[in-house]
């Protein structure tokens, strides 16, 4: 069988790893993926039905990739090969594929398990190609990132990725049982502090049975929540401010401030702190977000944000974490507009479109005398000594029509805005009334 007994070779003894004794040996054992083991979706079907194509396990640490892996080797009969992401270079890759064909000419069939295959580079992957394409091979990867970004396109448009959840507590609930029941002994804990166990493992089944795992050896009476956490310390955040997550849980607080939902964006921002996020990435972000979903509608957002950028920089960790909690409050509860944004928009497509188009002559200065004979600045009406300081001339270029680009909404200081613009509409068909 290759490779593959380090992975797939179950061990039950009582001397293995309790994440080991307790892996799956059926489909009816996988826990918290119903969604992809129903009988209608093609996964189910394929491990039934022993004929297993490529696919990459798409999901976070503990939630099954491995297992479900396994339990396709397992339904199919084939030969397996166990591929390290990190230690294989395309030489060894080229010794499996060489192996792979030598038995498909005895008429029995390869599987190829890499986990971690988002560490393989360009040329690794590039690798996989021909013997996935010509059926020589049989490929399943796992990946804890986003394969969108970390696989080779072509390589992944012929596998089917299958999406696996984070476990919830449900099932991190029914893994605890399993774990109690093939051990014989009890988790030292009270009704508190199993739920504190289970969020803990932060969806990471593997992770949970490694904490009881230690918490089996404890002898002494139950533990409560706060016993427990100081007994196990807590875990890592699920978190890299440098993958898929960081952009996961910007784009979260932003839209939960753009839904002005202050309780979901503290929830967030607590999120990336905890991860470790620099918050001055935070900051650069929500001053973005008072020009982008706020903007005329409080103009006071942005000073808001540019104080808090400045308060950071005077403080630091942890004291200037306060002022981008009550940045985050201002924003979420601040009234929203994207007229700003939207007329940014507006006005660069018509710039594009209308080119090179020279500014009407009434508005451009005469510094020198040839200018004054041109027609530069003729018929100039300065506002200021005009009735109501407005006078109505156009400043569009000749051959343009007017266009509205800024669309003030009816929220916040951009009612008042609205008024303005509607008086001196009203103002200037009154002194245009051809225009």
């Amino acid at each position: 069988m290759g490779g593959m007994k380090s992975l797939f070779e179950q061990d039950n003894t009582k001397t293995a790893p309790l994440a080991d004794q307790l892996r799956p040996k059926t489909l009816s054992e996988v826990i918290g993926q119903a969604h992809i083991l129903a009988e209608n979706h093609m996964l189910g079907q394929m491990i039934e039905n022993g004929e297993p194509k490529s696919l990459v396990f798409w999901g976070p640490p503990g939630s099954g990739k491995t297992t479900l892996a396994r339990l396709i080797a397992d339904k199919s009969g084939y030969e397996t090969e166990n591929v390290s992401a990190v230690n294989s270079g395309v030489a060894e890759l080229k010794a499996i594929f060489e192996r792979a064909r030598t038995r498909l000419k005895d008429g029995k069939r390869t599987l190829v398990f890499v986990d971690e295959i988002h560490r393989f580079n360009r040329s690794q992957q590039d690798a996989f190609l021909p013997v996935v394409e010509d059926g020589t091979i049989t490929l399943i990867g796992a990946t804890t990132e986003n394969p969108s970004f970390e696989m080779n396109g072509a390589l992944l448009s012929r596998m089917q990725v299958v999406v696996l959840q984070r476990l919830g507590d449900e099932a991190l609930e029914e893994l605890l049982v399993r774990a109690e029941k093939n051990t014989g002994k009890s988790l030292p804990l009270t009704n508190d502090a199993r739920e504190t166990l289970i969020g803990m493992a932060d969806g990471d089944g593997r992770a949970l049975l490694n904490f009881c795992e230690i918490l089996f050896s404890f002898r002494g009476k139950p533990m409560d929540a706060k016993a427990l956490t100081n007994y196990l310390q807590k875990r890592a955040p699920l978190y890299d401010k440098s993958q898929e997550s960081h952009y996961n849980l910007i784009s979260a607080l932003h839209k939960s401030l753009r839904g002005s939902d202050v309780d979901a964006a503290l929830y967030w921002l607590s999120r990336m702190l905890d991860g470790g996020e620099l918050p001055l990435y935070i900051i650069r972000r929500l001053v973005r977000f008072a020009a982008e979903d706020i903007g005329m509608a409080d103009p006071q957002a942005l000073v808001q944000a540019i104080a808090v950028k400045d308060m950071y920089d005077f403080l630091g960790s942890p004291e200037g974490e306060l002022g981008i909690v009550q940045l985050v409050i201002y924003l979420a509860t601040a009234p929203k507009s994207n007229a700003a944004y939207v007329a940014q928009g507006a006005a660069m497509r018509a710039a594009k479109q209308h080119g090179s188009l020279m500014p009407p002559m009434h508005i451009l200065n005469a510094p020198t005398k040839l200018m004054k004979e041109l027609g530069y600045s003729a018929g100039y009406e300065y506002d200021h000594k005009a009735e109501d300081a407005f006078s109505g001339q156009n400043y569009f270029p000749d051959g343009m029509k007017r266009e509205q680009f800024y669309q003030p909404v009816e929220r916040g200081f951009e009612r008042d805005i609205t008024k303005r613009l509607e008086y001196w509409d009203k103002l200037r068909a009154k002194k245009s009334p051809a225009s």
